[in-house]
């Protein structure tokens, strides 16, 4: 689940479905504008999106996991529907089946941040406070270990941030 991919999609005036394998973490992104939750432990994701689009799929999906969920994210998509991907928390290993790539038209797109007019796009926005980054936990420096552990655990909701001291 990302968060900021999720309230950009929302800023641009997308139905935004969320996965997630954390209920704590679903219900926080429906507070923060998710249309529909799914969690990828506990229910068949393709399945779901498939009934909530009439059968058709996404236009896009946003795949920031990896291996664990790449072939749900596929199944997700319409015809000519693109993925992606810009993640590999699970595993930078997929299995990818050509023939489907090509028969559905699927588009695949690896990125980082998006092209410089995207990103200062996002800059403007945030600077007018219309999308602000949702900051789990702030760490001293001191506390960067404790920092790295929560997040290789998975435990963040959003950002973690290691804050320097004011004088180096």
């Amino acid at each position: 689940m990302s968060l900021t991919a999720m309230r950009i999609a929302k800023l641009v005036g997308a139905r935004v479905i969320v996965t997630s394998s954390d209920d704590a973490k679903l219900a926080a992104a429906k507070q923060l504008g998710a249309d529909v939750t799914l969690n990828h432990r506990t229910q068949q994701v393709a399945a779901e999106v498939r009934a909530l689009t009439n059968k058709r799929g996404v236009d896009v999906v946003v795949e920031n996991v990896g291996a664990a969920t790449w072939d749900d994210s596929l199944r997700c998509l319409r015809r000519g529907g693109r993925l992606v991907t810009c993640g590999a928390t699970s595993g930078p290993q997929v299995h990818l089946d050509l023939r489907r790539l090509f028969w559905h038209h699927w588009s695949i797109l690896g990125s980082t941040m998006g092209n410089a007019a995207e990103y200062a796009e996002v800059v403007r926005r945030l600077g007018q406070g219309e999308l602000r980054p949702v900051v789990d936990r702030v760490y001293p420096l001191g506390q960067a270990r404790d920092a790295f552990e929560r997040l290789a655990k998975g435990e963040q909701l959003g950002k973690i941030v290691v804050e320097l001291p004011s004088e180096v």
